[in-house]
C-alpha cells in the first residue's frame, strides 16, 4: 500500500476515534508548541513514517495525538520511546499491561494508549497514567475530608494539585471538543486553585 494511502486510511481512523473537530489556528500553535510532526520525528530517528502509520493501524503504535489542520499527525516526542523500553514493539503490549494486576483494567488502559488520546500527560507511561489517576482520585476526595479547609488541609490539597499540574500539559480548546466538555486540568487544577486558594 502507498504512503498517501496509509496516510489517508490513519487521518480516517483518527477522526473515527476523536469525531470530526475543526482546528483552529489556536490549536494548531498549541500542537506545534507541545507536539511533534510524524514525519519529521521518523526522519529525526531514521525511522520510516509509513511503516509507523501501519503500526497503529494495527493497533501495535498509538494514533497521532493530534491532525493539524495542515494534515500533518501530531504525536509525542517520545513516541517511540515506551516500545524502547519494553524491549521492543513485540514485547509492548505485554509489558505495558504487565503494569496492572487486574487484566480487565490492563485492557482498558491498552485500548486508550491505542487511541492516543492520553494527550493529558506529557509523557506517557504506564507509570505517569497511574499517578495521574490516583492524584485525581485524591484531588476530587479532598473536599470530603474531616479537616477540609484547614491550613494544613490546604497544603496538602495544593500539593497534590501541583503534582498534577507538574504532569499535565495545558490543553487546548480542540481538546474539549473531542472529550466533550471540561479536561482533568480545568476540573482538578484550574478549579480547584480558584475554589480553594492557596493560603486560604
Amino acid at each position: 500500500m502507498s504512503d498517501p494511502d496509509l496516510k489517508e486510511r490513519l487521518a480516517s481512523r483518527f477522526r473515527e476515534v476523536n469525531g470530526d473537530h475543526p482546528m483552529t489556528a489556536a490549536d494548531d500553535a498549541y500542537v506545534t508548541a507541545w507536539f511533534t510532526d510524524l514525519e519529521g520525528l521518523c526522519r529525526a530517528e531514521g525511522r520510516d513514517a509509513g511503516e509507523a502509520r501501519r503500526l497503529m493501524l494495527e493497533g501495535r503504535l498509538p494514533l497521532p495525538g493530534y491532525l493539524r489542520s495542515d494534515g500533518a499527525e501530531m504525536v509525542p516526542p517520545d513516541l517511540f520511546g515506551l516500545a524502547d523500553q519494553a524491549g521492543g514493539l513485540d514485547a509492548l503490549e505485554e509489558w505495558f499491561r504487565a503494569h496492572w494486576d487486574d487484566e480487565t483494567a490492563a485492557g482498558q488502559e491498552w485500548a486508550a494508549y491505542l487511541s492516543g488520546q492520553y494527550v493529558c500527560l506529557r509523557s506517557v507511561t504506564p507509570r505517569t497514567i497511574q499517578y495521574k489517576d490516583a492524584l485525581v482520585t485524591a484531588i476530587e476526595a479532598a473536599p470530603g475530608e474531616p479537616d477540609a479547609g484547614t491550613p494544613a488541609w490546604t497544603r496538602r490539597l495544593h500539593a497534590l494539585i501541583d503534582e498534577l499540574d507538574a504532569l499535565e500539559p495545558p490543553f487546548t480548546a480542540y481538546d474539549r471538543l473531542r472529550f466533550a466538555g471540561p479536561v482533568s486540568r480545568d476540573l482538578c487544577i484550574d478549579a480547584m486553585r480558584a475554589r480553594y486558594p492557596r493560603g486560604a
